[in-house]
C-alpha cells in the first residue's frame, strides 16, 4: 500500500464508520473519527497480525481500551479481513456480535473493553507473559485521555515500568475532550508527558493525524531499551467533518439525514485533493 493509498484509506474508514454509525442510529462519533488515523497505520503499517491465523502465537496484541469507539476499530478489522464487511449491517441489533463496545466473539479482537481503565493492565499482562516466554511480538493498547483518571490505568504505569516492559506501547487518543466536556475542567491530567516519564516510560508527541509520523514513532521502538514506551497522539474530536471537529456533543451522536450527507460530500472532497 503506497502513501497515497494510506491516506485515501483513512477516508474510506471514516465514510464506512459514518456510515454504519447512521444506520445503526448509534455510536460514538467524535472520538472514532479522532482515533481512525491510528488503528489505519496500526492494521496497515506497523502489526504483524493475519486474518487468516487472528491467533497466531506469534503475532501482536493490540487491545483498545477506549472500547467506546469501536465503530473505528470494527470497520479497520472488516477492511483488512478478518470478517465479512456485511457483518456491521447487524451493528447493535438484538443478537448481534457487532456491539457498542469490544467483544472477543468478533475475530480479531483480543479482548472485551469498554469498562474505562482495563486495557492498558491486561496489556502489562501481555507483555509480561512475551517476556517470560521469550517471545518477541508487541503489544498495544490504544487509551482515550477521558479514561486516564482511572486508577487502574496508573497502577499499569507503575508495572510497566517496574517489570521494564520495552515490548509494550501504549498510544493516546489526546482528543482533549470526554463526554461531559473538556478534560481539563472535568478530570484535569495535563503534564501527561512529565507525568509519565516520572512513573518511568518513554515518551514521543506525534500529530495523530499525520501518518507518518505515527508511522515512524510506532515502528521506532523501543524508545528507550528496558522501558515502556508511550506515545501521545495529539487529535481532534470529529476530525474529518467540519461541523463535529472539537465539538464534544458529537462524542456521542448520530448525524441527522442532512447531516450525514454533509459529511460525506465533505469526505469525498478531501479523498479527491489527496
Amino acid at each position: 500500500m503506497t502513501d497515497k493509498e494510506l491516506k485515501l484509506k483513512s477516508v474510506f474508514l471514516r465514510k464506512n464508520l459514518l456510515k454504519y454509525i447512521y444506520k445503526a442510529k448509534a455510536g460514538h462519533t467524535g472520538g472514532s473519527l479522532s482515533c481512525v488515523d491510528i488503528l489505519n497505520v496500526l492494521y496497515n503499517r506497523v502489526l504483524n497480525v493475519d486474518p487468516k491465523n487472528s491467533k497466531n502465537p506469534n503475532r501482536d496484541i493490540y487491545i483498545q481500551s477506549k472500547g467506546h469507539c469501536v465503530e473505528a476499530l470494527f470497520v479497520t478489522l472488516a477492511d483488512r479481513g478478518f470478517f465479512p464487511e456485511s457483518d456491521l449491517e447487524t451493528l447493535c441489533q438484538y443478537q448481534s456480535h457487532y456491539i457498542g463496545h469490544p467483544t472477543k466473539k468478533v475475530n480479531g479482537v483480543e479482548q472485551n473493553t469498554g469498562a474505562l481503565g482495563h486495557g492498558l493492565p491486561i496489556c502489562v499482562g501481555e507483555a509480561i507473559a512475551a517476556k517470560l516466554d521469550d517471545k518477541k511480538h508487541r503489544v498495544f493498547t490504544l487509551l482515550g485521555d477521558g479514561e486516564l483518571p482511572e486508577g487502574s490505568n496508573w497502577e499499569a504505569f507503575l508495572s510497566a515500568s517496574h517489570y521494564k516492559l520495552d515490548n509494550l506501547y501504549a498510544i493516546l487518543d489526546n482528543n482533549k475532550q470526554q463526554i461531559t466536556g473538556y478534560n481539563k475542567d472535568v478530570m484535569n491530567t495535563d503534564c501527561i508527558r512529565e507525568k509519565l516519564e516520572a512513573f518511568g516510560w518513554s515518551v514521543k508527541d506525534v500529530d495523530g493525524h499525520n501518518l507518518e509520523e505515527l508511522e515512524k514513532a510506532l515502528n521506532s521502538g523501543p524508545f528507550e531499551e528496558g522501558k515502556p514506551n508511550f506515545i501521545i497522539a495529539h487529535t481532534i474530536k470529529g476530525k474529518g467533518i467540519s461541523y463535529m471537529e472539537g465539538v464534544t456533543k458529537w462524542h456521542h451522536g448520530v448525524p441527522s439525514p442532512e447531516q450525514y450527507e454533509l459529511a460525506v460530500s465533505e469526505l469525498t472532497e478531501a479523498g479527491s485533493l489527496i
